[in-house]
């Protein structure tokens, strides 16, 4: 599986803005955008230019794809597969990457960013519908019931994080969970002002409509 291996402060730091790829790093005083609040590299600290209307689209491009953690050829795909189907393209882009497996179990907080998701979902610690799934990028659906794998519910892992997902308020309104049993049902596909995610996807379909 092709993935993203470079620094996610970098990342971070190349947009501009958090975009919490570490979890809960990225509210203590290590955060790489705490710390150096600038550009990488050594032109960095210079004020930039204003982009054009290709640097504009570019840029939201690389920031939905950082924060989701899928490269071009996926990433591309996720598009293809939106513009097909009648609605708003950017819409129902982000709601696809919403639906996939690592950014449900990043959203009921069974991981604290979506890197730790997809380790996890690669580990075999995650079911869908009662079956183990091992493809962080499976599409769930609506109805789909997505679970901690019981037969590892006595790892350290789950344990550490019982009481934290108990605690945890702010659950999508798309999603309903039940913390006793650490499984989740999508009641709905996301809408667009429910992903919280700052940046306008119909700028990425006119990139690609170039």
């Amino acid at each position: 599986m092709a993935r993203d291996v470079s620094a996610k402060c970098r990342r971070c730091r190349r947009t501009g803005e958090k975009l919490f790829l570490k979890g809960d790093r990225c509210g203590t005083a290590k955060c790489g955008m705490v710390r150096r609040a600038y550009a990488p590299g050594v032109h960095g600290k210079k004020v930039s230019r204003n982009q054009s209307g290709y640097g504009v689209q570019l840029a939201a491009k690389q920031k939905i794809k950082r924060i989701y953690g899928v490269l071009e050829k996926q990433f591309r795909k996720h598009f293809e597969e939106a513009a097909s189907k009648p609605g708003i393209t950017g819409d129902m882009l982000l709601a696809r990457l919403e639906m996939r497996l690592d950014s449900i179990v990043y959203r009921i907080g069974l991981a604290s960013s979506r890197a730790q998701a997809r380790q996890i979902v690669n580990h075999g610690l995650i079911k869908v519908n009662g079956r183990k799934v091992t493809i962080p990028s499976f599409e769930v659906k609506v109805g789909d019931i997505v679970s901690a794998n019981g037969s590892k519910l006595g790892k350290n892992y789950f344990k550490n994080i019982d009481q934290a997902i108990k605690n945890k308020k702010d659950f999508p309104s798309w999603i309903r969970f039940d913390a006793s049993k650490m499984e989740a049902e999508i009641v709905s596909v996301p809408m667009r002002d429910e992903i919280g995610i700052n940046v306008d996807a119909q700028i990425i379909v006119e990139y690609y409509s170039r």
